[in-house]
């Protein structure tokens, strides 16, 4: 029982730390600042330019911004489909990673069995981690993306930096990796371990003596058995006959009981 109570409060804690890293991801969907840039031409005054995945903006000193979406879907390049594609594609996963882990942990009670709660449990930490892996790709090749361009020589055009959304995917991406890493480690031990629990039989009574099998470990050869005589004819007449004659019709009848024929190496078994 206890067991069970901080394995609940684990998960709680997991789903609160993914949630909120599927909060932060969303925030970036609408931030303008993935990447900045600082100018001073611009009308005498310094301006700022910076771009997302929907448009580009400039603004002044004195306040006033100018966005220009992009003008075509068709027209846009490949790293900007891709770049969508990933950060809708995360953004969904964690929605549905969201509902599966309401349904399968253990302070809900939604779901059927503990077996059944642990499994769901374990399919929402995996699609939570392909949700934040899908984050985290996006905002690395942003990131990648604008270090090579501030770095290289000869790129003559806009040198752009780092912004604040791409450092908010960052912290989001790692919060969902880090709590659907430790969900799917306690639910996957305790799916996985009642899955591949063998049921124990309880172990034979009376096996080996009625088999009449005696062998040594590790040894394949047959052995004697001597099997005690279990009944003796005639009981009424052995209180009247003497005690040398008694012992001399036991001792024949105990040694007509030697079994001489060596039992097979299979009835050890």
């Amino acid at each position: 029982m206890r067991q069970r109570t901080v394995v609940m409060k684990v998960e709680i804690g997991c789903f609160l730390s993914c949630l909120s890293g599927w909060i932060l991801i969303c925030s970036t969907l609408v931030t303008e600042y993935w990447i900045v840039s600082e100018s001073a031409e611009v009308v005498l005054s310094n301006g700022d330019y910076y771009s997302n995945l929907w448009m580009n903006c400039v603004s002044d000193s004195t306040g006033v911004s100018d966005c220009k979406y992009f003008p075509s879907m068709m027209d846009l390049s490949v790293f900007l489909h891709v770049s969508r594609a990933l950060v809708i594609v995360s953004v969904i996963l964690g929605f549905w990673a969201a509902v599966l882990a309401l349904i399968g942990m253990k302070c809900t009670k939604i779901g059927g069995s503990e077996l059944a709660n642990a499994r769901v449990t374990f399919a929402a930490g995996l699609t939570y981690m392909a949700s934040g892996f899908c984050g985290m790709t996006v905002y690395s090749m942003w990131g990648q993306k604008a270090r090579a361009e501030f770095l290289d020589p000869y790129f003559l055009e806009f040198k752009y930096e780092l912004g604040a959304a791409l450092f908010i995917g960052w912290g989001g991406s790692c919060l969902i990796i880090c709590g659907s890493a430790v969900m799917c480690f306690f639910s996957g031990r305790e799916s996985f371990q009642r899955f591949n629990a063998k049921v124990k039989r309880p172990p034979t009574y009376m096996t080996a003596r009625t088999r009449q099998t005696y062998m040594m470990p590790g040894s394949s050869r047959p052995t004697t058995v001597l099997t005690p005589p279990l009944y003796l004819p005639n009981r009424e007449n052995r209180g009247s006959q003497p005690s040398g004659a008694r012992r001399g019709t036991q001792e024949s009848q105990f040694l007509g009981t030697i079994i001489s024929r060596p039992l097979p190496i299979d009835s050890a078994v």
